[in-house]
């Protein structure tokens, strides 16, 4: 029985990761998951205080990896202040707006789309050129593709860890 909890907690962690595209926390929704095996099974040895903080601090690095690189990739190619919240907000409309496609996978292109969209018609209505604010949609575009890669593998570190500690020794 041991074996088979286990293998559906791990199961479920790294589905966590998955919910990230969709722009829900996955990462932060695995520790959860984590900290309640440690309270349905608090003789585990390996989950301590520095296990936690260590798997906090992943899931912690990837929420400031995500946005940081998504803001640094439209600053790189010459977006505005108001470009890079475009490319945020529209990220977020995007990844919502592509969920019903592509039995829920439609997120991530849509995630995507919506950083571009959202970049350029904010740098649109900031009064700079076309071409300009294409530029700088591309720049969130590259950015939120770099910021998501970012996340899921601080995700997959959350999930990794917690495999080796909820298996049965």
């Amino acid at each position: 029985m041991d074996y088979i909890l286990a293998t559906l907690c791990i199961i479920v962690l790294f589905g966590m990761i998955g919910l990230n595209v969709f722009g829900l926390p996955g990462n932060w929704l695995a520790v959860g998951v984590l900290a309640l095996w440690k309270l349905l099974a608090p003789a585990a040895p390996g989950m301590d205080t520095w296990f936690f903080v260590t798997i906090i601090g992943a899931a912690a690095v990837g929420e400031v990896l995500e946005l940081g690189v998504q803001m640094l990739g439209g600053k790189r190619y010459g977006s505005t202040g108001r470009g890079n919240l475009g490319g945020i907000l529209g990220a977020i409309a995007g990844a919502i707006l592509g969920a019903p496609f592509l039995f829920g996978l439609g997120a991530l292109p849509g995630a995507l789309a919506g950083a571009w969209f959202g970049c350029y018609l904010a740098e649109l209505s900031h009064g700079r050129p076309r071409d300009a604010a294409r530029q700088a949609a591309r720049g969130a575009f590259v950015g939120k593709f770099l910021g998501l890669s970012l996340k899921f593998a601080a995700g997959a570190v959350v999930a990794v860890m917690g495999s080796g500690q909820v298996w049965p020794a």
